[in-house]
């Protein structure tokens, strides 16, 4: 089986990008935990920690379509270097309004503006996607392993996270995975072989690539999907903490992270070639039966396992979602496009991580998972409502 996913390394330049994504979105996967870490354990309100992840999450969902753009039009390296520095600058501001015990609402200063950063799995997916432009089905298995990798940062992640905070110093975990994420930009953007080129700008085609038949509703279907991932993590955390054992919560997350790229190896080696739709709906289906049971699980022990088997129908989702973005935006557009839709995952994540935070301030910690579960349900709904709709436009493009 893998196969499959060896051929992706003898790629010139490959393992150079894929050794910088990995490490600047292991620590992308850190900052939603060690956030809320830093601020439970510095102003002990996961109220708090939930809006300013939310608050950040927003921004970076305003940022990101239109950097998404920008890269688009200019390329990966000059889009991406000085908003990284940008972004470093306000990640110390971050850390200074935490150790210094300045007032709290800087945070929604300080946070936020950090967020003005392109998505680094979108360049990392445009980059197969321009490699494998006439080769289908290693564009496939390029995208499952794509997906399977950002899986297997939150396998690390949070776990490294939570260690950090608890361990060390409570702004330790921000602060390891800000320079971490510097040093895997810095790696990414100097394989320079495999950026794609930019399409000139008499043939790209006009308007947004929001315009794009299909984009709405699989932007809705990550943003429930998001909802749930932000959920768990304020909502886990809040369970172990109340269960006396903080420095769980990061294993349980990376347990359901596991299975999300366990499912993730196995689907990109073996699903080529089917309907994507259909697989779309079974996805969204399968997130929101295989979350339900941890309403009804209250002890650590007994969470750990379900979390990893909750977890096993996000990545079969997530990269169906991005291999239909794939065939219904324009190549001149897969920046954008993808940005878009996986924009949709952030804001999710940031209205999961305030709901669930209100939730587990007002009603209790164990309830806020009641969000995530809600928010599968909405997800299958649309996946279900659309499909007529997203088979003919896949269909469309195909010809």
């Amino acid at each position: 089986m893998l196969s499959h996913y060896r051929a992706l390394f003898t790629v010139p330049g490959a393992r150079v990008f894929i050794a910088g994504g990995m490490t600047a979105r292991s620590a992308g996967a850190m900052f939603g935990v060690a956030t809320v870490a830093m601020i439970a354990a510095r102003r002990d309100s996961y109220g708090l920690a939930g809006a300013v992840m939310a608050a950040g999450m927003t921004t970076l969902a305003i940022f990101a379509p239109v950097l998404g753009r920008l890269v688009d039009r200019y390329g990966q390296r000059r889009v991406a270097v000085p908003c990284f520095l940008w972004s470093g600058f306000w990640a110390l501001m971050t850390v200074l309004v935490s150790v210094r015990g300045w007032p709290s609402w800087l945070f929604f200063v300080t946070y936020p503006l950090l967020g003005a950063i392109p998505n680094l799995g979108t360049m990392a997916r445009a980059r197969w996607s321009h490699i494998f432009r006439h080769d289908p089905k290693s564009l496939h298995t390029a995208m499952s392993f794509e997906q399977v990798m950002e899986e297997v940062t939150f396998v690390i992640g949070p776990v490294l996270a939570v260690w950090l905070a608890t361990a060390v110093f409570p702004e330790a975990g921000f602060v390891f995975a800000a320079v971490c994420y510097g040093l895997g930009v810095t790696i990414f953007v100097s394989a320079r072989s495999t950026e794609p080129p930019v399409v000139p700008h008499h043939e790209r085609p006009g308007g947004f690539a929001f315009h794009q038949p299909g984009i709405v509703p699989l932007a809705f279907i990550m943003t429930m999907t998001g909802v749930m991932f932000g959920t768990n993590e304020v909502v886990t955390i809040a369970v172990a903490d109340l269960a006396g054992h903080k420095d769980a919560a990061g294993p349980i997350l990376a347990l359901y992270a596991l299975g999300s790229a366990l499912s993730g190896v196995v689907f990109g080696a073996r699903s080529h070639g089917r309907n994507l739709v259909k697989l779309l709906i079974a996805g969204t289906f399968g997130m929101f039966l295989l979350e339900a049971p941890v309403l009804v699980v209250t002890s650590l022990p007994l969470l750990a396992p379900v979390m990893f088997v909750a977890g096993l129908a996000t990545a079969p989702t997530l990269i169906t979602t991005m291999n239909l973005i794939e065939r219904l935006v324009p190549r001149a557009q897969i920046n954008e496009g993808m940005t878009i839709v996986l924009t949709g995952l952030i804001i999710g994540i940031a209205l999961g991580s305030a709901a669930s935070g209100a939730v587990v301030d007002h009603v209790g910690a164990h309830a806020g998972y009641a969000v995530a579960v809600l928010a599968g349900v909405l997800a299958f709904v649309m996946a279900l409502g659309t499909r007529v709709f997203l088979t003919r436009r896949e269909l469309h493009n195909l010809r």
